[in-house]
């Protein structure tokens, strides 16, 4: 049955069905009656059951939400990276250019080397500007191209933390991000031997969760609204569904329920949001989710939660979550070849694991060429 909502906003309990209406779009309360609802906005009701990052890498944004008191985290991709880098804006650009002179000044072997310094400690001047704003960790991605490069990516990821080091942030700030292909959880695997951290990012898929909670993965960022994107595509569907069977929310909460089961200390941190029923409801995946581990959010989203009070009940726990029927994985150890062919038998993961990779790879491709234009400036004069 189609349900047609004008500027409806709805709750209802788990053993009522009964609705009760509102002008507050996406600002709702789905488990408790509006007598239960408080002043704190849900921004400060989230915070206090799940850790909140600001998926930006806007400096005047972070700082801005940093002030609240609720975000502690910031994360990074190579896409706010470019921007950065491509902005024009003088503080953007000073960073460019001590990243390009820094680069430089090494003597690498040949142009390729000295363009892939230069965007590492590009990322680097970026990620100190933040984590000077942040208290928690700041995220620093790896090159997407080294994706299936497990040797190449361990070293870059290395050489990373080793710049943060130079400038006097510890490695303790930082999380490494890497695509979670296979070689990328292998590269994890090494590093997190090392006491470097790392961000598994581009989980579609429940099995590179388990993959990467086996093989110690300190977090793992699974993309709920991606993940919803892809259903949507194949089903056909126009019609947005309840948040609860959203399959973004199903595959995000089935990977903290398993990680809570077998005792694996992986963080689950949600990203990449949409609106389960549609336009206006905006909040819809991260209200499903609340209790998760951690969860990174763009501003545009921060803000709505900001300006919204009603009550955020908690709908991830660990008790609950040690009581699910999930079964254990590869027992306990998943191997290659069972992760690629489960990977591959997953239509979603599979689609937007390559699809996640050729647009980080893509952004990369447009600061690489600003900066080789930079380096050969630099060096003719």
């Amino acid at each position: 049955m189609k349900l047609t909502f004008t500027a409806l906003l709805f709750f209802y309990t788990p053993k009522s069905t009964a609705f009760m209406t509102s002008s507050l779009g996406d600002c709702y309360n789905r488990y408790a009656p509006a007598s239960a609802l408080n002043a704190a906005s849900q921004l400060e009701q989230l915070s206090k059951m799940t850790t909140l990052s600001i998926d930006s890498g806007d400096l005047d944004v972070i700082k801005k939400y940093a002030n609240t008191g609720f975000i502690t985290d910031a994360t990074t991709n190579p896409l706010f990276v470019s921007q950065a880098g491509l902005s024009g804006d003088p503080v953007y650009a000073k960073l460019v250019d001590d990243a390009v002179q820094f680069a430089v000044s090494a003597n690498e072997k040949d142009e390729e080397s000295t363009v892939a310094l230069a965007i590492d400690q590009l990322a680097v001047n970026l990620g100190c500007s933040i984590a000077s704003i942040v208290e928690g960790y700041v995220s620093t991605e790896v090159n997407p191209k080294l994706s299936f490069d497990t040797e190449s990516s361990v070293n870059r990821g290395r050489r990373i933390i080793s710049l943060y080091e130079k400038m006097g942030i510890p490695k303790e700030r930082i999380l490494i991000k890497l695509a979670a292909t296979w070689e990328g959880i292998m590269a994890a695997e090494i590093l997190e031997k090392e006491g470097i951290q790392c961000n598994l990012t581009l989980i579609f898929s429940f099995v590179q969760a388990v993959a990467c909670a086996q093989r110690g993965a300190h977090l793992i960022s699974p993309f709920t609204g991606r993940i919803l994107d892809w259903h949507k595509v194949k089903d056909g569907r126009t019609e947005g569904v309840l948040p609860e069977v959203d399959e973004g929310v199903v595959a995000c909460k089935r990977m903290y329920n398993y990680f809570k089961k077998f005792g694996h200390n992986t963080i689950c941190m949600p990203a990449s949001w949409r609106p389960s029923r549609g336009p206006g409801y905006e909040l819809d995946e991260i209200q499903a989710l609340a209790g998760t581990d951690r969860m990174t959010i763009p501003a545009a989203l921060l803000e709505k939660l900001e300006n919204c009070e009603d009550l955020v009940p908690r709908v991830l726990n660990t008790l609950e979550a040690q009581e699910c029927d999930e079964e254990l994985v590869g027992e306990g150890m998943i191997d290659e070849k069972e992760f690629r062919y489960r990977l591959n038998m997953d239509g979603c993961g599979n689609d937007k694991l390559a699809e996640g990779i050729r647009a980080f790879i893509g952004e990369t491709d447009k600061l690489e060429a600003a900066v080789l234009d930079k380096i050969r400036i630099l060096t003719s004069n």
